[in-house]
C-alpha cells in the first residue's frame, strides 16, 4: 500500500490530477453514480461528488480510508459518499457504477491486482454502457545509455573495498527492474510501441509483446526504458514519455546482463512479458543484439524470477504452494 507521503506527492502531480478531474468533469451528471476503486484519501470521489455525482462509492482496504471520511466530511459530502473499508473484489455495490475511476497502477500499469481488479469490477459493479476511467494504457520501450543508472545498480557487488568477491549479486540484481526518471536523450533506439490495455475488453492480468529497434546512434546499451500513454476518457490523456514533464510514476529500467556496444543501424529485438503469479507479477526480458552483418553479437535471458535469493526451504515451499 501507498505512504502518505506517496498520496501526496500523487496530488502534486498536476499532470496525473488535471487529466484525471477534467475526465471525470467531461463525464459526470446529475444521475451518475461513481465509484472510486482505490480511493485513497478519497480526492477523485471528492471530486466526482462536486461536480454533481447523485451517489459516489469509495472503495480502499487500507487505514487511508479513515482520511478519506474525516476529508468527505469536512467537505460537505459525507452524505452523498458510501465507503467500503474492503477490497473491490470482495464488495457488492448497492447498485451497478455508471463510472468507474481508477488508478491502482505502479510504475506500469502491470502491477499487482490493479488488472484483476478492474476485470471484475467491470464485470460485477459497470453498468451496462459504463464509463472505465482509465479508458486504455499504452506500453511504449526504447533501450537507453544509462551508466549512472546501471552502476548505481551493480556497482556495490562489483567494487568494495574488503577485497571480496561478491559477483553473485550482480547476476541477481540484473534480473531485477526499478523505477527511474530516465531522459529522452539517453535513448539509443527511437521508441517503439507495444502492447495496449483497453479496459472494456482486457481479460487476463498478463502481457506479452515482441519489440524490434535499430540503433539510431552510436553508444553502449546499458538496458530498457518502459513507460506508458494513458487516455483516461476520449480527447484526455497524459504520457510519462522521459521527454514530458516529469509525473509520479517515473519509468521502469530493465537493466541488461551486461551493457553492449551498439552502433548506429544495428538490430535490437525483445520478447517481453509480464505474468501475475499470486498477487504480483513475474517479468521476464529476453534481448537478443545483432551486428551490422546480422550475426547474434549478445543474448541475454533475463526474469525477476532470477533476481530472488532462493532457499531450499524458500524452493520447497513454493513447489508446496503453487
Amino acid at each position: 500500500m501507498y505512504s502518505l507521503h506517496f498520496y501526496g506527492e500523487m496530488l502534486a502531480d498536476a499532470s496525473r490530477m488535471d487529466a484525471y478531474v477534467a475526465a471525470l468533469r467531461k463525464t459526470v451528471r446529475a444521475d451518475s453514480v461513481v465509484m472510486d476503486l482505490g480511493c485513497g484519501p478519497g480526492v477523485l470521489a471528492l471530486v466526482a461528488c462536486k461536480l454533481g455525482a447523485r451517489r459516489v462509492y469509495a472503495v480502499e482496504p487500507a487505514n487511508i480510508i479513515g482520511l478519506a471520511r474525516e476529508i468527505a466530511t469536512a467537505n460537505g459530502c459525507a452524505d452523498r459518499i458510501q465507503f467500503f473499508e474492503n477490497l473491490s473484489t470482495d464488495i457488492t455495490l448497492p447498485e451497478p457504477a455508471t463510472i468507474i475511476v481508477s488508478d491502482l497502477r505502479g510504475v506500469l500499469p502491470w502491477f499487482q491486482q490493479h488488472i484483476p481488479s478492474i476485470i471484475d469490477a467491470r464485470k460485477r459493479l459497470l453498468a451496462p454502457g459504463g464509463v472505465l476511467i482509465p479508458r486504455r494504457d499504452i506500453l511504449w520501450a526504447a533501450v537507453v545509455e544509462a551508466p549512472d543508472e546501471y552502476e548505481e545498480l551493480v556497482g556495490h557487488w562489483q567494487d568494495n573495498e574488503f577485497d571480496l568477491d561478491l559477483s553473485a549479486g550482480t547476476r541477481l540484481i540484473t534480473n531485477t527492474w526499478r523505477k527511474t526518471y530516465l531522459k529522452a536523450e539517453q535513448f539509443v533506439t527511437e521508441p517503439v510501441r507495444g502492447e495496449t490495455i483497453d479496459y472494456s475488453e482486457v481479460d487476463s492480468a498478463d502481457m506479452s509483446a515482441e519489440i524490434s529497434w535499430r540503433v539510431a546512434r552510436n553508444g553502449k546499451a546499458h538496458g530498457i526504458s518502459i513507460w506508458f500513454d494513458s487516455e483516461l476518457v476520449e480527447g484526455i490523456s497524459f504520457s510519462n514519455h522521459p521527454a514530458a514533464p516529469q509525473m509520479i510514476y517515473g519509468t521502469g529500467f530493465f537493466p541488461f546482463s551486461r551493457p553492449v556496444n551498439v552502433k548506429e543501424g544495428e538490430l535490437i529485438k525483445l520478447r517481453l512479458a509480464a505474468d501475475f503469479v499470486q498477487s504480483d507479477y513475474v517479468w521476464r526480458w529476453e534481448t537478443d543484439f545483432f551486428d551490422g552483418n546480422n550475426q547474434t553479437k549478445a543474448s541475454y535471458k533475463q526474469s525477476t524470477f532470477y533476481g530472488v535469493p532462493l532457499t531450499p526451504a524458500l524452493l520447497q515451499k513454493s513447489v508446496s504452494n503453487p
